[in-house]
Parts: structure tokens; C-alpha cells; sequence
């Protein structure tokens, strides 16, 4: 339901956060300010002796400075009681002796009718659990026994039996009174297609409550006694209480344990998610049977920012995770990531466990690997890479997946990243003393100095800046002659890029005319160079590469060019301008390094340019010159 403006100010201003949160903590009165409404205490989200818990009655805002939990008086609420919104708003509205708004009267019966299946799937929870201790739930019991399971652990699972009788559940509920048309809407029966009496969905079953993030029962899984059934596991149907897609398995007990300090561990089922809590790993969750979908994957991070995926050690397990990789690669933040807890082979958590018990789960998960680490992982296992053409398919694979990243600045890490692995990957699968290979394929060791020829070269002997943009030109020109219809596309950034070299010039010159072809001799002597020819956007008709390369090329051109520009100026300017002249011409520069690490979005998905360097020119020329200027 909406509510009016300011009602939630009002409510804000009547009930002071402190006196909420003190029900849950004990003040540390040599800390706390109470004239000044500050207040301090052991946090109640995680466990500490010393007093990090901060509260400002005055703001009506808490925060911890151990494990950065913050919010106002309702999300406290919520966070220690389990509430909704709207039944904490409730609980302070009576508090403060204030009127809640009239509701819709669709959200109110809404409301009324899950209230009333949840009460039905409470009394089906006490009906399960009772059946448990029946003669006809014995071989449940000696299963449940046989996987470590001790009455402890069912009390505090609720774990049940459905006896293998079509009408059992039914009997009980019409009997004790509930409605046929609630038990059939929570999922708990179903009518048959001739029209005959509805039947139980459980039957010979072991049974798993599943509670939302409040408490709520909205559905049951149940594992089969029968090893011939058609589903070893089977869910709830989708209901008004339940979206398979958007609950977890033990997601409210799961969110307390993170505000205490324990990892998120998401499983595959039920009995790993038991197994890590019986375990000493209290923030176990697991999805229902499915692949992790997007709304579940938003709801593991509202619980935690980086939780640890532990994968079946199978190749099922791991196509899992590469699932879970791609659906997360889009929305990867510095404020949520995944680690990836990769299982021995053919283990789940549950074996784990019952093998090396909790140290060996926890040397695990303390090992879980980075994402960027699964990503490497998929695009290189079980691949040689002894040709160009395998090496270029490896950087296009990780280019796109890089390309999935929404965050420029997360881009840019996860592709210096791959940059580092790759470098290392490559250096590890080259073979001792590189060299070229002799006739009767034995190695040739690389010679003791550089040859010659090799001293000879431009890019031995020459300037490597003004080498490294004369190259970067002949990339541009190249790729323009071969995909002449990018040429309208990139047409204002080559009129920009104006070319220091006379044959680049002169090409350029006719590219933009659009009269008269080119020289055929120059482009022939700009096709046959060495780095031109091996240029993978010049060498094939991949359009979208050779555009891609283009907004690359032209981004680091221009930016180093803009850059140099911006420093001759100053430089210009230093002998000239008074102290506060300076200043601005300084920042000048330094916002033009900071635009020049952020020019263009392929950029930073490049996998071999180092753009440090630009950005170490401009500090170091700030710093020098002011501190040249202060010594006048």
C-alpha cells in the first residue's frame, strides 16, 4: 500500500531511533552523549566487546563502524525482527499512538488472503513433523539417521514426513476445518483432470518447510523414499505465497548468521544447506531445484555483498557455475561480486563434511576464487592455444565477455586482470630457453645480445611515443581502406586525427575528399608493414571488430594527443602565470589525465595497452612544476 506524504516523517520524528534499538542493545554510557542524542554500543548484527554501534537521535540513523550495517528505525526493525516494511510502519505507527492509512481495498484482501494460506501451511508444517515419529516414517528416520541428522537438527529444519497415502494432509485439514479451496490454493493438494477428489501433492516423502524472509511457511520441498519415483525432489507449485524463482531456502536464519560475521554459502539443496548449518556454517542458502535466476541472485546480495558459490565437484556443478558467471557478469558492481568454492571431484558439501569434517569445508571456502578466476577458468581448460588464430579466438571470447560489464571502472580492472593472467598463462606454456625452432625441431637458444638488424629497427632506435602513435595512424588507415564502410561512421574523428606522417597524411587526405582513390602505391607500402598485416581487423570482414578497434584506436590517439597538447600549454604558461593561474592550468591537466583514463568504454576492455603511463606523465609533471614554483 502507498502512503501519504510525510506520514513516514511524522512516525519518524514521534518514535526516537534509540529508544528501538535499545530494546536490543546495552548502551556504553562512557561512549554515548545522551543531552546530544548520540549513542554508541555493541553491535547487534555482529558479534564485538568494544562499542562500534553508533545511533544519532538527533539524524534518525544507526551505524556500525565494524560491519558498516546502516538504516533508520524502520530497517532496524526489519533487520532484527524479521519484519516486512509495512508491518514494521504498523508496529511503529502503534507505538506512537498514530493511525495507520486506510488500505486499498484489493492490497487488503490481497494481504488477508496470504495471511490465510500462510496459517494453512503452518498447520500442514505441525501435521508433516508429527507424521516423522509415526511407524510408517521409519525408513525416513533411518535415512535422515544415516545422514547425520540428530533431533536437534530436525527441530530446527521442522523437517517432516508426508506418509504415501493420496488423502492424509486432505483428511486432516477439511477435518480440523480449513477450506478445500485454501488447501488446494497453497500448493498442498490438487484436483485430479477426471473431476474426482482432490489428492495430496506429497506423498512418501521426507519434507523440508520453506520459509520466506520473515518466517512465513510459503512451501515445501520433499525428497522420495521411493528410489523409482519419477522426481527425487519435488517443490510446491507456484502459488500466491510462493515464486520458486524469487525464494531461497533458509534465507531469513541465512541473514542473521551474515550479521555475525559468517560467510554466505550457497548450495545446491536442502540437505547441503542442513548439513554447512549442523556444520558451524549458520549463512547456508540454496535455490529451489533450478539454475539461480536473477531475482535470486539479487536477493543473495541484499544478504551479502560477496557470497561464496560452492559447486558440486562435477561437470554438472561447474556448467552451474558458468550459468551463474554469465547471468552475474552484467550486473558485477564494487559493491557485489561472487566467489566460487570449487568442491573435489564428485563431492557435494554434505560429503565434504561427513569426510573431512568442518576444517576441510572451511579450507575450501577460505580458497574460494574470484570470478574473474571461473571466467579464465572456462575460456582456457582443455584448449591449446599453439596458433595465432586460437590465441585471437581466446582474446575475442574474453573481449565479449568483458563487454558484459555495465561498470566502466570494474571493466577496467577485470581486463588488467585477464591481462596479468594471460601474460602468465602464456609464459608458463612457453617451453625453456625460447628461440626459433632448428631443422629436426629441437629449440635454438635466443642470442646472447640483440642482433643487428633488430638494433636497427624504428622501434629500437627511435622515439617509442611518436613510434607507438605512427603506428597507431597506419592501424587506423588500414582498417578504414579495408571496411570502407566505416568510413561516414569515423569520419569526424579522422577529420581530428590529423597524421604526422606525410604518407598517413596524404592518405588521410583522400580518405576524407572521397574523390580520386588513394595512391595504390601507398596503400600497398601500408599493407605490406608488418603490424598492419597482422592486424586481426584488417586481416578478416568482422565488421563489428574492425568498428570496435576503431573506437579503441582513435579513443588513445586523441586522448595522448589532447593530453600533450594540455602539457605544452602549460608548460608555456609556468613562467608567466601568478600562483593562482597556475593552480587552474594544473587542474586543467589533471582533468584532462582523468578524461584520458576514461575516454572510451573499449578502452578499458583492452587487454595489451598499458594506459598507466599517460596518467604518470601528468602527476609527475604536476608535481615537479609546483614544487618548482613554491622553491621561486
Amino acid at each position: 500500500m502507498s502512503l501519504p506524504p510525510g506520514f513516514l516523517d511524522e512516525l519518524r520524528n514521534r518514535v526516537s531511533i534509540s529508544s528501538v534499538v535499545g530494546r536490543k542493545v546495552t548502551w556504553d554510557m562512557r561512549k554515548s552523549n545522551q543531552t546530544k542524542g548520540d549513542f554508541w554500543a555493541p553491535c547487534p548484527f555482529h558479534q564485538e566487546k568494544s562499542a562500534s554501534f553508533h545511533v544519532d537521535d538527533r539524524k534518525g540513523f544507526y551505524y556500525c563502524f565494524g560491519c558498516h550495517a546502516k538504516g533508520d528505525t524502520i530497517k532496524f526493525l526489519c533487520e532484527t525482527e524479521n519484519m516486512g516494511f509495512m508491518e514494521a510502519v504498523e508496529v511503529l505507527a502503534r507505538e506512537a499512538g498514530m493511525t495507520m492509512p486506510a488500505r486499498d481495498p484489493k492490497a487488503a484482501q490481497k494481504a488477508d488472503r496470504l495471511s490465510e494460506l500462510a496459517a494453512v501451511t503452518e498447520q500442514a508444517v505441525r501435521y508433516f513433523r508429527l507424521q516423522l515419529n509415526t511407524n510408517a516414517a521409519a525408513t525416513a528416520r533411518d535415512y535422515l539417521a544415516g545422514r547425520g541428522l540428530g533431533a536437534q537438527a530436525l527441530e530446527r529444519f521442522e523437517i517432516g514426513f508426508a506418509p504415501d497415502t493420496r488423502h492424509g494432509l486432505w483428511a486432516h485439514l477439511t477435518g480440523a476445518g480449513v477450506a478445500p479451496d485454501k488447501i488446494i490454493d497453497a500448493g498442498l493438494a490438487a484436483r485430479p483432470d477426471d473431476g474426482g477428489a482432490p489428492y495430496d501433492r506429497f506423498r512418501g516423502r521426507i519434507i523440508f518447510p520453506i520459509r520466506d524472509m520473515r518466517g512465513r511457511c510459503i512451501a515445501f520441498g520433499g525428497r522420495s523414499m521411493d528410489p523409482n519415483a519419477r522426481a527425487k525432489y519435488l517443490n510446491s507449485p507456484e502459488t500466491m505465497l510462493f515464486d520458486k524463482g524469487r525464494s531461497l531456502y533458509n534465507a531469513g536464519p541465512a541473514r542473521a548468521a551474515v550479521g555475525k560475521d559468517h560467510p554466505l554459502i550457497v548450495a545446491e539443496g536442502y540437505m547441503d544447506v542442513i548439513a554447512l548449518v549442523e556444520a558451524g556454517f549458520g549463512a547456508a542458502v540454496a535455490p529451489l531445484g533450478t539454475a539461480i535466476t536473477e531475482d535470486q541472485l539479487r536477493m543473495i546480495w541484499r544478504i551479502s555483498p560477496e557470497p561464496v558459490i560452492a559447486l558440486d565437484g562435477d561437470e554438472a556443478g561447474l556448467r552451474a557455475g558458468y550459468r551463474l558467471m554469465d547471468l552475474a557478469l552484467p550486473l558485477l558492481s564494487s559493491e557485489q561480486s561472487l566467489r566460487f568454492c570449487l568442491l573435489p571431484e564428485k563431492m557435494d558439501p554434505d560429503d565434504v563434511l561427513r569426510s573431512g569434517g568442518a576444517g576441510a569445508m572451511r579450507k575450501l571456502i577460505d580458497g574460494a576464487v574470484p570470478l574473474v578466476r571461473l571466467l579464465w577458468q572456462r575460456e582456457t581448460e582443455a584448449q591449446v592455444f599453439d596458433s595465432p588464430e586460437r590465441r585471437d579466438a581466446l582474446d575475442k571470447r574474453l573481449r565479449a565477455a568483458l563487454m558484459k560489464i555495465a561498470d566502466p571502472g570494474l571493466r577496467a580492472h577485470y581486463a588488467e586482470e585477464l591481462k596479468s593472467l594471460r601474460a602468465a598463462f602464456f609464459r608458463a606454456a612457453t617451453p625453456p630457453g625460447r628461440g626459433a625452432w632448428r631443422a629436426g625441431g629441437k629449440w635454438q637458444p635466443p642470442p646472447a645480445s640483440a642482433l643487428a638488424a633488430t638494433r636497427n629497427t624504428l622501434l629500437a632506435s627511435g622515439d617509442s611515443t611518436a613510434i607507438a602513435e605512427k603506428m597507431r595512424e597506419e592501424i587506423i588507415l588500414a582498417i578504414l581502406l579495408r571496411h570502407r564502410d566505416l568510413l561516414r561512421e569515423f569520419e569526424s574523428d579522422l577529420e581530428r586525427a590529423e597524421m604526422r606522417d606525410m604518407r598517413n597524411s596524404a592518405l588521410r587526405h583522400a580518405l576524407l575528399e572521397g574523390g580520386a582513390p588513394p595512391d595504390p602505391e601507398q596503400v600497398s607500402a601500408l599493407m605490406a608493414l608488418g603490424h598492419v598485416r597482422i592486424a586481426p581487423p584488417v586481416q578478416n570482414d568482422d565488421i563489428d571488430l574492425a568498428r570496435l578497434c576503431l573506437r579503441e584506436e582513435f579513443a588513445k590517439l586523441l586522448a595522448r594527443r589532447g593530453a600533450a597538447a594540455e602539457l605544452r600549454d602549460a608548460v608555456e604558461d609556468l613562467a608567466h602565470l601568478p600562483d593562482e593561474g597556475l593552480t587552474w592550468r594544473l587542474k586543467q591537466a589533471a582533468e584532462l589525465r582523468n578524461r584520458s583514463e576514461r575516454s572510451n568504454l573499449s578502452d578499458s576492455a583492452d587487454l595489451g595497452e598499458d594506459r598507466a603511463a599517460l596518467s604518470g606523465q601528468l602527476s609527475r609533471f604536476i608535481e615537479s612544476q609546483v614544487w618548482i614554483k613554491q622553491k621561486k
